[in-house]
């Protein structure tokens, strides 16, 4: 496998020259900046340099690229495939109760003999991505799903995935990687619960109205004082963790909107009725610790090149703030030397907890590593 990145900016162009490609399996990586769903110029250069590429990307609330974080850019990555194959599927979501559904459908078009894993990228403002996930789960078994879903930095108006190179709305897409493929998957946090625990007594699907029976917005309001005004943004600060009575995983959700008249939250995934739901917070230390965690699940020793996909959530890095590139450094620090890492910031990130079965996380930092192994 060989991989080459470079970055995009309308004021500069390409920052490389796009390489070329001998290894007749190839895959274009893209992530960036929302507006660049007005702008095709540089998505039309790279279908023109690699017509038989498969071009899969989204849009971003910051762009990762090696160490850095970047704004108000396009990261790519090309790789070129010397031994496993690619295969690609999409969907377009028009109503979000087809999440789970389409989840079905892109899992059934990629199943097949050899399969080691998918890929996904989503739509981050139209699609229930814990049902997403759910929908790979039904049809997949001992399958690794990755992933995320797009973000439009702290707008949440409109994200893109590419579809045919070209950024749309409503759009999902996966990627199944098959035969000679390593791939290592970790995903983890470092927020803190604090305050009480509530039970959550009125939710459909990811909109929460009641918990303990008081409204939810209120009651969220009540814990966030002056910084309530700055809903739904700076709820990314202050996710939700979800426990299931009886039950040691535990997932975290963000806010994406709020209703005022119906006083009620939106969240990137479900909330089940008769969850406890809890507030969380963390400083920087704690999310750079989640991050090396993360970097130490997904390690593998190799010295073939390998490939780190980083998907890190917005609210990480609203934490974060200036110092949010300590958590890209930490995971190339535990990486082997090999690898090269791409990624961006998401609203929501798609992973097994540990093993097995893949859930929608929230504030996590999410990462998927590729290589093949030697096979002389």
């Amino acid at each position: 496998m060989k991989i080459a990145t470079l970055s995009y900016s309308a004021a500069q162009g390409f920052s490389a020259s796009l390489p070329t490609i001998a290894m007749p399996q190839c895959l274009v990586l893209v992530f960036g900046h929302s507006d660049f769903s007005d702008d095709h110029t540089p998505f039309n250069a790279l279908q023109t340099q690699y017509p038989q590429a498969i071009i899969m990307g989204c849009s971003s609330a910051g762009e990762i690229l090696g160490k850095r974080i970047h704004d108000n850019t396009l990261v790519i990555a090309v790789i070129s495939f010397e031994s496993s194959q690619l295969r690609f599927a999409h969907a377009v979501v028009h109503d979000v109760q087809e999440s789970r559904y389409t989840g079905r459908l892109l899992a059934d078009q990629l199943s097949g003999e050899n399969l080691r894993g998918i890929f996904v990228l989503s739509d981050g403002l139209h699609v229930n991505g814990s049902e997403l996930a759910q929908g790979f789960n039904d049809v997949l078994q001992n399958i690794i799903v990755t992933g995320g879903l797009a973000g439009d930095g702290e707008k949440f108006s409109r994200t893109w995935v590419l579809q045919h190179g070209k950024p749309v709305e409503r759009m999902v897409t996966a990627l199944g990687l098959y035969g000679n493929i390593s791939i290592g998957h970790g995903s983890k946090g470092g927020w803190v619960p604090f305050g009480s625990a509530r039970e959550v007594t009125r939710a459909t699907n990811n909109v929460l109205y009641e918990l303990d029976g008081q409204p939810a917005l209120a009651l969220y309001k009540k814990y966030l004082g002056e910084m309530a005004n700055g809903l739904p943004a700076t709820g990314l600060r202050f996710p939700l963790a979800l426990s299931q009575p009886g039950e040691a995983k535990e997932l975290v959700r963000t806010i994406l909107a709020i209703d005022e008249t119906a006083q009620s939250l939106t969240f990137a995934g479900d909330i089940p009725v008769g969850a406890y739901a809890q507030l969380m917070r963390a400083n920087i230390d704690q999310l750079v610790e989640g991050a090396e965690n993360a970097a130490i699940m997904s390690a593998t020793e190799t010295d073939q090149s390998v490939l780190c996909i980083a998907i890190s959530c917005v609210g990480r890095r609203m934490v974060m703030g200036a110092n949010a590139e300590e958590e890209t450094e930490a995971v190339l620090d535990i990486l082997p030397d090999t690898t090269q890492q791409i990624g961006f910031y998401s609203y929501g990130e798609i992973s097994p907890y540990a093993k097995g079965d893949c859930d929608l996380h929230n504030q996590t930092m999410t990462l998927t590593t590729w290589y093949e192994p030697d096979i002389t």
